[in-house]
């Protein structure tokens, strides 16, 4: 770019207030902005860039050509999992999400609508009541950082320094909770140990957790179902175990498993965490996520959160309330620099749809969409289990995902996932990187979306690859 170029899609563009710009804060050219970067670390010389594209018609052309070399989810069968798959998203959720006064480009906040509260306050009321829990805060960016404050927030409950994961934990999540507990405590940071799982049922091992349990450990953390698909039936006793020493027990649930099976606060958990992906939200690249945490009814969890919270109070006018932000002194936005955790820009604007979604679903529609999920991935599971050389890897019950060992194949899943390319089909999440132990497996999803046809396409499409006839 020179001097002299103005370029309508980048702002201050124009030299003349480049220039200006530039006098005010005394610097003689924009690189003068960045004389904190090393020279070692600059690029010098000019990038190898297309000529730019002036006219809004030629851009969109431009990206429409760039897009059109994809092929998403809805173009061919999709089996992959793993904390993003396919669900329904009523249109009266995106009819709600999309209006002006929540679709803003700055985390959909409250203070410039205060009707904005109620929609606030009745997602925090439905997820709590999904929850079977009493206190919710407005989501934070995904379900990973959902676990990593909950973490956080046991440490300052309780003051011990080490927190047990489980060993089959989803592997992003378990990533960006080791980060932030080196990041946010990283003059004291706690202690992760990883609880090995049982190599039969795919569940925690009991025996291992039991070991590992001692009076330093500030929280016992489970994911139901875990990255596995495995539905953890000993929650109750994994809690009770937790509990009677002293530690927080935190669940991680997807929420839309919550309509067939037990709420985490029923089998005993002090703190729920989850991802809000399932409920309302589209894939969106990977990006329509949001965490949430919620807990007892307990100012020791209470003080501890650090997202905003909704609530609603009596007005001056009989019969009136309002909704308003509450115990705001307990966050960073009071504290400032004293703050317990900092809280930035938050997923505010998903909270609409789902709100809308789990108030159009209600409690029979939960339970309605929960025994679809469980109908498909049992019939997936089932149908690709009758090939030669495939079985089903794990033997406790399972929800939505589950593992595909194709160890007695001769193939990878690499390889296979690239023949079912071909048949217009997106194959299972390759473990042979995060798993090692488990060789050749995939983690293939089915949900309310899966259909039967799609299921016998897939079995098929396996049967020819493994047999060399693709």
């Amino acid at each position: 770019m020179t001097k002299k170029t103005v370029f309508p899609y980048i702002p201050n563009s124009v030299p003349e207030i480049q220039r200006e710009m530039l006098d005010y804060v005394g610097a003689k050219d924009v690189m003068d902005l960045y004389e904190e970067i090393p020279e070692s670390l600059r690029f010098t010389g000019n990038l190898q860039l297309p000529e730019p594209i002036r006219d809004e018609a030629g851009i969109k052309r431009h990206m429409e050509r760039i897009l059109s070399k994809n092929v998403n989810c809805n173009d061919y069968d999709n089996f992959k999992g793993a904390g993003c798959a396919q669900h329904y998203v009523p249109a009266v959720c995106d009819e709600i999400a999309s209006r002006g006064e929540l679709l803003t480009c700055y985390g959909a906040e409250t203070w410039a609508d205060h009707g904005k509260y109620q929609i606030f306050f009745e997602y925090q009321s439905l997820m709590a009541e999904l929850l079977e829990m009493d206190f919710l805060t407005v989501p934070c960016h995904c379900g990973g950082q959902a676990a990593a404050t909950a973490l956080c927030m046991a440490n300052r409950i309780n003051g011990r320094k080490k927190v047990l994961l489980p060993r089959n934990m989803t592997p992003q999540n378990l990533q960006l909770v080791e980060n932030y507990l080196h990041s946010v405590h990283s003059e004291n940071a706690l202690e992760i140990v990883l609880v090995n799982y049982d190599p039969v049922t795919g569940q925690i091992d009991l025996s291992d957790l039991k070991t590992k349990l001692d009076p330093d450990v500030s929280a016992v953390l489970i994911e139901n179902p875990n990255y596995l698909g495995i539905i953890e039936s000993n929650g109750g006793e994994i809690g009770r175990l937790a509990r009677e020493n002293g530690s927080e027990f935190i669940v991680y649930a997807d929420p839309i498993s919550l309509g067939v099976m037990e709420a985490p606060a029923n089998y005993g958990a002090t703190i729920g965490v989850g991802d809000l992906h399932s409920v309302g939200l589209h894939l969106h690249c990977g990006g329509g996520q949001a965490g949430y945490i919620a807990s007892l009814d307990e100012m020791k969890y209470i003080q501890e959160f650090k997202e905003l919270v909704d609530g609603v109070t009596d007005t001056v006018v009989p019969g009136e309330v309002g909704y308003t932000v509450v115990l705001i002194e307990r966050t960073h936005y009071a504290l400032r620099e004293k703050g317990k955790e900092f809280t930035g820009t938050q997923n505010n604007l998903w909270m609409a749809p789902v709100a809308v979604y789990l108030s159009l679903m209600g409690p029979q529609g939960m339970e309605e969409v929960g025994n679809t999920i469980m109908t498909n991935s049992q019939y997936a599971a089932k149908k690709l289990a009758t090939i030669p050389g495939i079985r089903i890897r794990f033997t406790a019950p399972f929800f939505k995902e589950f593992v595909v060992d194709f160890n007695q194949t001769g193939k990878t899943v690499a390889q296979i996932n690239q023949a079912l390319l071909s048949y217009e089909i997106f194959g299972g999440v390759d473990l042979s990187q995060d798993f090692p132990e488990l060789g050749q497996c995939a983690l293939y999803c089915a949900t309310e979306l899966t259909t039967k046809g799609a299921m016998d396409r897939l079995a098929i499409a396996l049967e020819e690859i493994l047999a060399g006839r693709e």
